[in-house]
């Protein structure tokens, strides 16, 4: 799997669930370029980059390449600051067949949801 947001975050642990449940803890890195530019003195994370990072955990969790179809239901609920809650947790409920994977996420730190949505991905043919 190809990894575009290269030492973004670290994957800290991981367990699947019954019903095709993954549940993801990471870590972002406070101090990653992203952070300069977005924004200067008040550093959030990007929501393309929890997109991405959902992307690539499924990706991880199912073994395969994946294209985005589409997302919906797509909410930022609240900022995430890598400094002052760099621990975030993610929950994928995950439904794949032959051609599709879909994703049902909700990214929180502690008692705060942070992201919900929904996605759907095209697997990708070598």
């Amino acid at each position: 799997m190809q990894t575009i947001l290269t030492d973004f975050y670290t994957l800290q642990s991981s367990e699947k669930e019954e019903n095709g449940r993954f549940i993801a803890n990471i870590s972002l890195n406070k101090e990653h370029d992203i952070f300069n530019g977005h924004f200067p003195g008040n550093p959030v994370t990007p929501g393309v980059c929890m997109m991405q990072i959902v992307k690539e955990l499924t990706e991880e969790f199912t073994g395969a390449q994946l294209f985005l179809k589409s997302a919906s239901n797509v909410k930022f609920m609240a900022i995430i600051n890598p400094f002052e809650t760099p621990d975030l947790t993610l929950q994928l409920d995950i439904t794949e067949n032959e051609d599709e994977v879909k994703v049902k996420n909700t990214t929180s730190f502690g008692e705060t949801i942070a992201l919900k949505m929904s996605v759907n991905y095209k697997k990708l043919t070598s």
